[in-house]
């Protein structure tokens, strides 16, 4: 839906009280030379699902058109500071260990005790010069046991919310505080004081000063939108509100027959549900609108300040957000695609304008990208790539991945092999959505399919080409070669790190080096007794990626017995 954008002029929207406090706390370190490396802008919005960016006019003129989108994006964890933590570290959740948002084995608490902020994206970046800044939403729970002035390590500018944001308290979009390099700042009710416009005016302001003190910089801004309460600033109320709202074929699925359990227990939805779910969908697009004009309010100045000719520009999300697809009436947990594959733009110097590129890309991928963008090299311990030979001329011969990981852990006791003990008292993420009655699962996801595994033993599989909506789970109809070959694939992802991650994620799924030795046979389980060049049935038996057996009666190989000669 296009809209008349409204625009004030820069000086209201970058006041110079604002510029002076970013001078204030500017780094002591000397301007980089003339030919510096690219300004490298990051936007990361908070449970944003793929198809709503199609109401965001400013981001599909400025950043889509003028750039390149993944339409294959796909996060580590469908859940806010899992992936936040993959982003910052270039890693799957199973190596850096931010299972969850919340309780012992989640949120900001979880990162800082795990000493993981000592090396992220933005302490590679600045001791390599940068001049860097994070502006919105750090963590959930942040800063947890620390002062609320605490500031981690990497970051010359600091603007993070130290409550309200990231929790199930009603807060985020107005009455919260920031930690403002040290100095707590309260905002409350007023127009002004609207979280978005709040970030806005604070990554103008060091932009404006960055680009004046000649100093390449790395800038993270990350809105609360469309987060709940998806409060709309006020100037957006009831854009929405008669607006036709199309609904995915997945919405309040008919047949959950060939589901798992827990999405066989959700009734189909009730016209309140469905009442309630496009409410928040509207509210959750007029929330975003605010976002857009930031994005606008970025590219402006970028461009005032001469900057956007060697300025790289990413926009993303922490996750995607189910809306009553397969019956989930609000949540992220889910190992489907509203959950797990979210929007990722890129615009700069030499990216293909208006491009869409189809191969595998994770959230992981982005600080080596952004490491690669700076220059450096990241650290050894990081799973992801570049994706710079994407961006390319050459882009269309690069080779790449095959597959990736995706992984959803409830508040557990992860230690361990095997399926993970959940702790029911904690089971709850602090988001207040369905995701509790989620099991714990992993998703191998290639490039025209998804195969997944929960705790519970149970299994689905989706031809991604054939059925992008997920409504026929055809893991039933695999044969017990294919389900080995896929759980083994997934299993190797689930417990490699750094470059063994990515040789996993390379394997040639057809290559017979990559297929599993046939399971030991105990002793003669045949059908019946073996004749030379009678074919015969052998049954075996495989771990999955959990540890647990594969079913028996998934695993059955066709044989013949044969001489030297032949049959």
């Amino acid at each position: 839906m296009d809209r008349v954008i409204s625009r004030r002029a820069l000086g209201a929207l970058c006041s110079l009280a604002a510029l002076s406090r970013f001078r204030g706390a500017a780094s002591s370190r000397p301007a980089a030379a003339a030919s510096r490396p690219p300004n490298i802008v990051l936007i990361n919005l908070d449970d944003l699902e793929s198809r709503s960016i199609a109401e965001m006019p400013n981001v599909r003129t400025l950043l889509i058109e003028e750039g390149t989108s993944f339409d294959a994006f796909i996060v580590p964890q469908p859940g806010c500071s899992p992936s936040r933590a993959s982003l910052l570290r270039g890693q799957y959740i199973h190596n850096h260990g931010v299972l969850r948002s919340s309780g012992d084995f989640g949120g900001f608490q979880r990162f800082h005790d795990l000493g993981r902020e000592e090396s992220t994206v933005a302490t590679w970046l600045q001791t390599a010069g940068y001049r860097t800044a994070l502006v919105g939403k750090y963590f959930n729970h942040y800063p947890g046991d620390r002062d609320p002035t605490y500031v981690p390590p990497g970051w010359d500018e600091w603007r993070s919310p130290t409550d309200g944001l990231g929790n199930a308290n009603g807060r985020g979009f107005r009455n919260y505080t920031l930690n403002e390099n040290g100095r707590r700042v309260a905002y409350g009710k007023q127009q002004s004081d609207y979280s978005t416009d709040v970030f806005a005016r604070q990554a103008e302001a060091f932009v404006a000063q960055a680009a004046a003190d000649e100093a390449p910089f790395f800038l993270y801004v990350a809105p609360r939108a469309p987060h709940g309460p998806a409060q709309p600033a006020k100037r957006h109320k009831d854009f929405f509100a008669d607006a036709a709202l199309s609904s995915s074929p997945a919405f309040d699925e008919a047949d959950t027959s060939d589901k798992p359990a827990w999405v066989r227990a959700m009734p189909p939805l009730s016209a309140e549900q469905i009442a309630a779910v496009d409410a928040l969908r509207r509210k959750r697009l007029e929330s975003l609108l605010a976002v857009d004009d930031l994005v606008v309010r970025l590219v402006e100045r970028l461009e005032h300040a001469g900057e956007l000719e060697r300025t790289y520009l990413f926009f993303t999300s922490d996750n995607g957000f189910q809306l009553g697809e397969h019956r989930l009436t609000s949540g992220k947990g889910a190992p489907y695609e509203e959950s797990i594959r979210v929007p990722l733009v890129v615009r700069g110097p030499g990216v293909p304008r208006g491009a869409t590129e189809s191969r595998l890309v994770g959230m992981a991928d982005l600080a080596p990208t952004i490491a690669d963008l700076a220059g450096i090299a990241p650290p050894a311990f990081v799973d992801g790539r570049s994706i710079l030979p994407l961006l390319g001329e050459e882009s269309r011969s690069a080779p790449w991945r095959t597959a990736l990981i995706s992984e959803n852990f409830r508040n557990s006791d992860a230690s361990g092999s095997g399926a993970a003990r959940t702790r029911r008292a904690e089971a709850r993420d602090d988001d207040g959505d369905d995701s509790a009655t989620i099991p714990s699962w992993k998703a191998l996801r290639r490039a025209q399919d998804v195969y997944i595994e929960y705790e519970t033993g149970e299994r689905e599989f989706y031809d991604l080409a054939a059925d992008p909506h997920q409504l026929d789970n055809t893991a039933g109809t695999l044969d017990g070669a294919t389900i080995v070959r896929l759980s083994a694939h997934l299993a190797e992802l689930a417990q490699t790190a750094a470059d063994a991650c990515r040789a996993a994620e390379d394997a040639a799924f057809d290559d017979p080096a990559t297929i599993p030795p046939m399971p030991t046979i105990a002793g003669p389980a045949v059908d019946e007794t073996p004749r030379f060049g009678k074919e015969v049935a052998l049954r075996g038996s495989a771990l999955d990626a959990y540890g647990a057996p594969v079913p028996e009666d998934r695993l059955v190989w066709k044989a013949r017995l044969r001489t030297d000669g032949g049959d």
